[in-house]
């Protein structure tokens, strides 16, 4: 029905911004039923992140860092807000703008949510009855809006009102009543009350309902079930990590990395829930056993625990994207070796729960190193957040080739035959870690006193060892920083140095030499395809 309306635009913006909550509200808790990732705005947030170009993806991790997932969704909401807005502006002129627009907006949604690996139609739901919600919520709050129909059919006459030379006069000449809305017969006036109340309940019924789906969406769950996890002790326990490995610096990062500070950097948008219960680990392809493994069995067999510093491929020189923690966890290679591995197999691709994927090099995992399927980190199971119930952690490997969290399934194969998830987007296939060394103290841009300060910071070459460290000021000599102790090659290594500084403006610069006796290039290179190089350099004012 045609709608001249004459309410103030506010009016239909509100109207759609409530449908449009209620519709997301409703679609989180059927989506907790059906599967948090079946939520419309992962799912194109998800696609969002895919059909990205590699150089966008770098200036959001760049950017934001580890708020960029955050920052997508948020982006995600505000366009929706927006032509919810419109919709609902176009609901006052005619209803069915309003329902085209919902169906076309729950049309994006559902083509989202197809794409993802594995998707079935009843995924659909949460966005087919989110929409449908919605919509209903849509034309009960332009029925408030516009108020009750008013015809002259439905009255007997038309609305009249007496002329005011003629009031009180027996048979006085009716005149049309002046309204606000009209179309054709159909009369109806803003009612700016009954459309603030509906508003009200419909917020309530929004909030309502994404609050109980977050609820349902499985985190209480996964993170009783991980309280509840018992660690076995290591089979192989970590060396002692040397009195000497923490220089205790103020401002210098501390050489274990606690749980709640480690980076994260990965494709969930939101966090993959899952109960260790149910949890599989499947290994097939180029094997002469297929093997399953439930998170009792792993727990069961023999672990290592193990001192490995993980580094992102996305690291900028100087970067925060590093850090070392205590891993516990089976050993991948003999998981492999009980499978069997067929000749001619150099990849393991392995897929996260959200169907992630990274591809691994074989020989790298076989070759002694404490390659691991990881259950524990710093003396706790995995936070949800890094992978519970399982990740791996491969030392020297950047994390896209190597870490993958809440791992469930390991495909043997070719790098000649198979691709990983970054690889079509311009990465390396294989992504050895690169020699790197990093100043925490002082900040660039620091204002200090002259005199003696401390220079410090931390140098990696995972799985070769940091074999020495060297400073140097304004392109003089460079000099030889002291070293702290550590545990093996596969952590990161403080170093400190200290330097008489005079007052002016300097510049300080650092390299590190791995123990093959490599030095880090000065070369500068931006992260992709294979990791970033040059030497990491701040500038400082002395007065």
């Amino acid at each position: 029905m045609q709608r001249n309306s004459v309410a103030p635009a506010w009016a239909g913006a509100l109207v759609g911004l409530v449908s449009g909550g209620v519709a997301l509200g409703v679609a989180q808790l059927v989506a907790a039923l059906v599967g948090p990732e079946t939520f419309p705005v992962v799912a194109v947030g998800d696609v969002a992140v895919d059909l990205s170009p590699a150089p966008l993806k770098e200036f959001a991790i760049t950017t934001f860092g580890e708020n960029d997932k955050s920052v997508l969704v948020g982006g995600v909401l505000v366009v929706l807000a927006a032509v919810a807005a419109l919709i609902g502006v176009l609901s006052l002129r005619r209803l069915a703008y309003g329902f085209a627009g919902l169906a076309a907006f729950g049309a994006v949604g559902a083509i989202a949510v197809l794409t993802r690996p594995d998707a079935g139609v009843l995924d659909v739901l949460p966005t087919v009855i989110g929409v449908a919600v919605g919509a209903w919520t849509l034309s009960w709050l332009v029925r408030r809006a516009t108020g009750e129909r008013r015809t002259a059919a439905s009255s007997g006459a038309a609305p009249t009102v007496a002329g005011p030379s003629d009031a009180g006069s027996e048979g006085a000449a009716d005149v049309e009543r002046p309204v606000v809305m009209r179309a054709g017969d159909d009369l109806r006036a803003f009612d700016r009350r009954r459309l603030l109340t509906g508003a009200a309940g419909g917020v309530v019924v929004a909030g309502a309902a994404a609050v109980l789906g977050r609820q349902l969406g499985g985190r209480q769950v996964v993170d009783a079930a991980r309280v509840g996890v018992a660690l076995p002790k290591p089979v192989t326990p970590a060396k002692p990590i040397p009195a000497g490995a923490d220089l205790h610096i103020k401002g210098l990062s501390s050489f274990i990395t606690r749980n709640q500070d480690f980076y994260r950097v990965d494709t969930a948008l939101i966090v993959p829930q899952v109960d260790p219960r149910d949890w599989k680990l499947r290994i097939h392809g180029m094997v002469d056993r297929p093997v399953e493994l439930t998170y009792a069995e792993l727990l069961g067999m023999p672990l290592t625990e193990a001192d490995v510093t993980l580094t992102c491929v996305s690291n900028e020189v100087g970067g925060p994207y590093a850090g070392n923690a205590r891993w516990l966890g089976v050993r991948m290679a003999e998981v492999l070796r009980k499978a069997g591995l067929q000749s001619g197999a150099d990849m393991l691709l392995s897929t996260s729960a959200d169907g992630f994927t990274c591809g691994t090099p074989v020989d790298v995992v076989m070759d002694g190193r404490e390659a691991l399927f990881a259950i524990a980190m710093n003396g706790e199971a995995l936070p949800v957040d890094h992978g519970f119930p399982v990740r791996q952690v491969v030392p020297g490997l950047y994390g896209y080739v190597s870490a993958t969290k809440w791992v469930v399934d390991l495909k043997v194969t070719r790098f000649d035959q198979d691709e990983a998830y970054w690889t079509p987007r311009g990465w390396a296939a294989k992504g050895p870690i690169k020699t790197q060394s990093r100043i925490d103290v002082p900040n660039s841009g620091d204002s200090l006193k002259a005199g003696r300060t401390t220079i410090a910071g931390v140098a990696w070459a995972q799985h070769t060892g940091v074999d020495a460290v060297e400073v140097r000021v304004d392109r003089g000599e460079w000099r030889q920083a002291r070293l702290a102790e550590v545990p093996g090659p596969d952590t990161w290594r403080q170093w400190s140095i200290d330097w008489d500084a005079a007052p002016g403006r300097h510049t300080i610069e650092v390299r590190a030499t791995d123990a093959a006796g490599r030095t880090q290039t000065e070369q500068e290179a931006p992260p992709a395809p294979d990791g970033a190089t040059g030497w990491h350099t701040i500038t400082v004012q002395v007065a």
